[in-house]
């Protein structure tokens, strides 16, 4: 009879859905940390500011940050434990950031690793292409704002590459950067 550690290693793929090409990233997270936790990595891991309103869905359920003034059937993100919404390889979850821009991702348990004492959680392993900039309009903003920055003649090609701060490669994700926020915001 084998028994299952209480804490597992978690690898995460987290995408951001209906971008072309993808932008993803590969994250490892301890199996126990709450679904608090895991939206403060995934907004570190992605590049997001975490300046607006997000929600987790599996199922029928939702998980949040409830609001006394806007009841709803939300459940409280803190009381939730990753292990009890994700618990076997390719379960998945539902990530959505800004219900404005609506940035929707998938949050896919691609491995359940064994605990091991001293591993510093949670780290970044990979990942690919920048986030886009918070309040561009949600994937057809992204787009439209990628074809004006690329092209130096559009009318609104100063006026953007400002608003961005002065430039922006679709195609740079910075590894080491992301892993030393992890563990300035997670320790």
């Amino acid at each position: 009879m084998t028994t299952r550690s209480l804490r597992s290693i978690y690898q995460l793929k987290i995408t951001l859905k209906y971008a072309e090409p993808p932008i993803w990233r590969r994250l490892l997270i301890t199996s126990t940390d709450n679904l608090e936790d895991v939206h403060i990595a995934i907004q570190i891991v992605m590049g997001w500011t975490n300046s607006h309103m997000h929600e987790f869905a599996k199922g029928g359920d939702r998980y949040g940050v409830p609001d006394a003034d806007f009841p709803s059937d939300v459940r409280d993100e803190s009381e939730y434990r990753l292990d009890q919404v994700l618990k076997k390889e390719k379960d998945r979850l539902n990530y959505e950031y800004d219900f404005g821009d609506g940035w929707e991702h998938e949050v896919l348990l691609e491995k359940i690793l064994p605990f091991e004492p001293g591993t510093v959680l949670p780290v970044c392993l990979k990942g690919g292409r920048a986030c886009p900039p918070e309040d561009v309009g949600g994937i057809p903003g992204y787009e439209m704002f990628l074809e004006t920055i690329s092209d130096p003649s559009h009318p609104e090609y100063e006026e953007l590459l400002e608003w961005c701060g002065g430039e922006f490669d679709p195609e740079h994700f910075d590894l080491a950067q992301t892993n030393d926020l992890l563990r300035e915001y997670c320790d």
